[in-house]
């Protein structure tokens, strides 16, 4: 039996591939040991035994990004941490370590790489996060989601996504997804969303400019985020949600979206071929554009600053583009090269890989 230990977490952008992942090792074989290592503050520690796996813990312990009492602190808690892990790699005969980036995964890779266990990296944005970037130098197999990312010897094996969006026949979901919305099946939707906080950007403009996508002949889904302060305006044509639980059906219905960048955001609608408008986040460091830029240099979908996201921009650009229906099918092909719903697949196979090596 095989066992495998697939680390990471903090955020859904780790925790998501992750759960993918683990899903098609155990559905693959299940007598396979799938387990995974993440912290107990992180969102893995909910959601990983939610999904039936056995999670095993480790120090959160944060890169020191300024020379400080966490600096000094820094070298002997990171080294009780991959003492941690080889003692879980030793007690559970681990063959194999998988990291998808966060704070569980820097630990893991040094442990992996002093217990001789091969190491396996998936990197989920087009900008690596420090803990790849270390487990990258030494690792079995390196994958990423994007064409352009900078790790030396990677290539690219697409997002593990959601079993809902890979499995989405889009076609034979539209009549359900119209019902579940109150819309028309036949009527052309868009759809805006910012996550499950919303994003105020997208919110703001749209509020001034729903009424020129529905006097386009379209129909909208605004997904607002749970703490957004919108008021549905209740006209025919507008569902607005705060929250939705169901993105299949969203994803289902939308002919065209508008989002932020999230690696998984981005992932998920060029695997589902359809034309977007992105919104990056414009806090941190860049990643969301830059997660964008392989669908906009492809034609899959534009970029519009989060600076120039307004009302005006939404009647000079995204309504035009709601007329053009020949522009938004050239997108619509353009996402398939870029786009894959077999990332999961395709992340298993590094691994068997990397076990065979």
């Amino acid at each position: 039996m095989t066992t495998y230990l697939l680390a990471g977490g903090g955020t859904a952008g780790h925790v998501n591939p992750l759960l993918a992942v683990a899903d098609g090792l155990r559905e693959r074989d299940a007598a396979a040991g799938v387990l995974v290592l993440g912290t107990r503050e992180g969102l893995e520690a909910r959601l990983v035994p939610l999904r039936g796996y056995e999670l095993l813990f480790v120090d959160k312990v944060p890169f020191p990004r300024r020379p400080n009492g966490a600096a000094v602190r820094f070298p002997a808690q990171f080294q009780r941490a991959v003492a941690q892990v080889r003692a879980h790699i030793r007690e559970h005969s681990v063959d194999v370590v998988v990291g998808f980036g966060g704070y569980a995964s820097a630990p893991a890779y040094v442990a992996a790489g002093r217990e001789g266990v091969p190491v396996v990296v998936h990197e989920a944005n087009a900008r690596p996060g420090l803990a790849n970037i270390l487990g990258a130098r030494r690792a079995a197999r390196i994958g990423v989601a994007f064409e352009g990312t900078r790790l030396a010897r990677s290539r690219v094996v697409g997002m593990p996504l959601r079993g809902e969006v890979v499995e989405l026949d889009r076609a034979a979901r539209r009549d359900e997804a119209a019902e579940y919305f109150g819309l028309d099946p036949a009527a052309p939707t868009l759809l805006v969303f910012g996550g499950s906080l919303g994003a105020q950007r997208l919110n703001d403009a749209l509020a001034e400019s729903w009424r020129d996508v529905l006097e386009a002949g379209w129909q909208l889904i605004h997904v607002t985020g749970e703490r957004s302060e919108l008021v549905d305006p209740g006209a025919r044509g507008y569902a607005l949600r705060r929250y939705v639980d169901r993105m299949d059906l969203a994803f289902a219905l939308a002919d065209l979206i508008v989002s932020r960048a999230g690696a998984a955001t981005v992932s998920e609608i060029s695997a589902l071929g359809i034309p977007a408008v992105y919104v990056p986040y414009a806090v941190g460091n860049g990643e969301q554009a830059l997660n964008a830029a392989s669908a906009v240099r492809a034609g899959a979908a534009l970029l519009i600053p989060d600076g120039e996201f307004t009302p005006d921009r939404v009647r000079t650009e995204i309504v035009p583009l709601l007329a053009d229906s020949a522009r938004r099918s050239a997108m619509t092909v353009a996402a398939a090269s870029v786009g894959t719903r077999s990332g999961t697949a395709n992340v298993i196979a590094m691994i068997d890989e990397a076990l065979g090596a």
